[in-house]
């Protein structure tokens, strides 16, 4: 066999693989560019009418596109749980920055939430809205939630979900009101100075566990008898200082009066 035929035959097998590669790419691009097209169609208005809310109500803080500004970061990527978690619980849109921004009555409907979402998340791929599935906890692990929320959560929110204080004036909130749905988009996303929790660092199950845990601590039940409002050993200490010294003084007082 001469070199010249060694050539060609490498030259033939890299021909095959070009034409390979392409026919693959372009068989993909004809699935997915059909289902990517189609998708937009059937959410095209919903998009339309949150991208007129965004413009009147979140353009001032996060630019005309969503790029962000000054006054607000970019929310291109955040997905649309990022969103329904913010404008759900009020916390969005804010009148002017703050340190933080506090759980608040919504402004926007539930309608027009599923807009702005729909419309933010058109901007870039990010976390979707949890599912009716993804939030159910019946089968959850409630043992393994209280474990999971003492590991990543009670440093900030308090052992009790009561929330806590943070540096700079910002805040951990309670967690007394949140929903399921909150908790998980909160997990998902990394709210202000929550980090997130992507599916990767704590999977399905472990974030339904968590739920779990948090709406047992809802319920309000305190077994150690009375909670104190769940603050912790700082508030017993006080409470027990307190009604100690109230004790003494009494004992003081009463044996003074019958000594006279």
């Amino acid at each position: 066999m001469t070199s010249s035929s060694v050539r060609r035959h490498k030259a033939t097998g890299l021909a095959v693989l070009l034409v390979g590669l392409l026919a693959t790419g372009f068989g993909y691009a004809a699935v997915t560019g059909t289902a990517q097209a189609s998708a937009p169609t059937a959410n095209a208005s919903q998009i339309e009418a949150g991208k007129k809310l965004y413009l009147e109500g979140c353009a001032t803080c996060h630019g005309l596109a969503g790029q962000g500004s000054s006054d607000g970061p970019s929310l291109i990527g955040v997905g649309a749980a990022a969103v329904d978690f913010q404008v759900k619980t009020g916390r969005m849109p804010l009148a002017q920055p703050t340190n933080q921004a506090p759980r608040k009555a919504p402004v926007y409907n539930d309608e027009e939430i599923a807009a702005l979402a729909a419309f933010v998340a058109s901007l870039g791929a990010g976390p979707a809205i949890p599912t009716a599935e993804q939030v159910d906890t019946e089968d959850a692990n409630l043992a393994e939630g209280g474990e999971l929320f003492r590991t990543n959560c009670a440093q900030c929110h308090n052992f009790a979900g009561k929330g806590g204080a943070l540096s700079y004036g910002k805040y951990a909130p309670s967690l007394m009101d949140a929903t399921p749905t909150e908790i998980y988009e909160a997990m998902l996303t990394g709210p202000q100075n929550m980090p997130n929790f992507p599916d990767a660092s704590l999977p399905e199950e472990e974030k339904k566990a968590i739920i779990k845990y948090i709406e047992n601590l809802q319920q309000g039940d305190s077994p150690g008898g009375l909670a104190l409002g769940s603050l912790g050993p700082v508030t017993e200490g006080v409470f027990i200082w307190t009604a100690g010294l109230g004790l003494l003084l009494a004992a003081a007082v009463w044996i003074g009066a019958k000594v006279r």
